[in-house]
């Protein structure tokens, strides 16, 4: 049977528009919250800095003083380090050597760098023109009270998680972890630990694959093993899958072959189809159905196409599901490197490295083609699309390039 191929655009925004975030927290502390997805708009309960303080290391005085008399030669009356305030009030013709994270004393409204002074004793002359407020870190600088750090759906990286802990923040509410279930299709497929391999069978590559890409903090993996490629072993495996997780993943089987039962046994299950078949190479053989509020994705056996089919459909669910707002895939546009041909009407995804020498960036094709080559994505740096409706790409024209997460600093 014939089916229209649907783009991936169109297969994103159906998935999305049918899912909603499963809205359960829980509260942990912030050292585990690392890449967990927010739950709460949270707000500063302080100004930071909470006062006015130095900048640099050198020596605080007052701009009116200096100004009045640029050739005034300063007494310095005290020191002042971070968590060692001085408790009075410098006077006009005092200066305060002080320190970077210091807390300006009364009298001080500007600090100047110790290479710029010359200093005598207790005597201090400031060998150069100053300003008001030079070097001095302003109340609220870093982020105001009540001022938002981060809102509801952002993922807590390491940026958020110092700032929430510079504002007193120990505790966290986050969005719960979605469960996910993982299995593999096909009587050809044995695992790793098997003992013996017949000549006709090959290794599990994609269910291990499929472990790593979504070994997120936001998600709990369940490793469902392989099932036989029947009709009876996917309705019990899907069905069992279903009640102890949100969302199942399953790779092989998804094509139009006559041992291929994925489809059959969600249809059996009462599972809805939502995608069946992507405008996209490689990646065609791919099914999304829902049953209930849970949805089941069947990926092709090839690992490239799992790997592809992953990263730009799957992942950007596995967000929302799991309570995240930004469901976009990251990218740049830089010129091609090289030269490809091929046939309008499906979205394709190479494995490309990028090419810093010389003056300009540009993108150049990486490893051995084909959607079973899982050879061709080590050593990439990410994935190139040659659009839909593009024929023939030539050097120095903008591509998107998605580069790999483990690629970036």
């Amino acid at each position: 049977m014939a089916y229209k191929l649907t783009k991936l655009n169109t297969a994103i925004n159906r998935i999305l528009k049918n899912i909603q975030p499963l809205n359960k927290k829980i509260k942990i502390s912030l050292d585990k919250a690392n890449q967990r997805f927010n739950y709460n708009t949270l707000k500063s309960n302080l100004s930071l800095p909470e006062t006015l303080n130095s900048a640099v290391d050198g020596y605080g005085v007052s701009y009116k003083s200096f100004l009045k008399n640029p050739k005034n030669k300063f007494h310095v009356v005290a020191l002042a380090k971070a968590g060692n305030p001085y408790p009075k009030k410098i006077m006009a013709q005092e200066a305060i050597e002080i320190y970077t994270g210091s807390i300006l004393p009364k009298g001080v409204d500007t600090v100047v760098m110790f290479e710029n002074c010359e200093r005598t004793g207790s005597k201090l002359l400031i060998k150069q023109k100053i300003k008001k407020y030079q070097n001095v870190r302003p109340i609220g600088e870093n982020i105001k009270k009540g001022e938002i750090i981060i809102k509801k759906g952002e993922i807590l990286n390491s940026s958020y998680i110092g700032q929430l802990a510079a504002s007193g923040n120990n505790e966290i509410e986050v969005f719960k972890k979605v469960k996910v279930a993982i299995l593999s299709t096909g009587n050809e497929v044995v695992n790793l630990t098997a003992q013996k391999k017949a000549y006709s069978q090959i290794y599990d590559s994609n269910r291990p694959m499929l472990r790593s890409i979504f070994s997120e903090a936001y998600l709990e993996i369940f490793d469902m093993g392989i099932v036989k490629d029947t009709k009876h072993d996917l309705v019990n495996v899907y069905l069992k899958s279903l009640s102890k997780c949100d969302v199942v993943i399953s790779s092989g089987g998804a094509s139009e072959g006559i041992e291929d039962h994925t489809q059959s046994a969600l249809k059996h299950i009462g599972a809805e189809s939502l995608v069946w078949q992507l405008a996209i190479k490689p990646g065609k053989p791919m099914g999304v159905s829902v049953l209930g509020k849970k949805l089941i994705f069947c990926l092709p056996g090839n690992p490239v196409a799992a790997f592809v089919c992953s990263k730009f459909l799957i992942k950007p669910a596995l967000v929302k599901i799991a309570g995240g707002n930004d469901f976009t895939s990251f990218f740049f546009k830089i010129p091609s490197g090289f030269e490809h041909t091929k046939k309008i009407g499906r979205t394709e995804f190479l494995r490309a490295r990028i090419n810093n020498s010389g003056c300009q960036s540009v993108i150049l094709l990486h490893g051995r083609k084909g959607s079973g080559v899982i050879s061709s994505l080590t050593g990439a740096d990410g994935l190139v699309e040659i659009p839909y409706n593009k024929k023939n790409v030539l050097k120095g024209e903008l591509l998107k390039f998605y580069p790999f997460e483990h690629k970036g600093i």
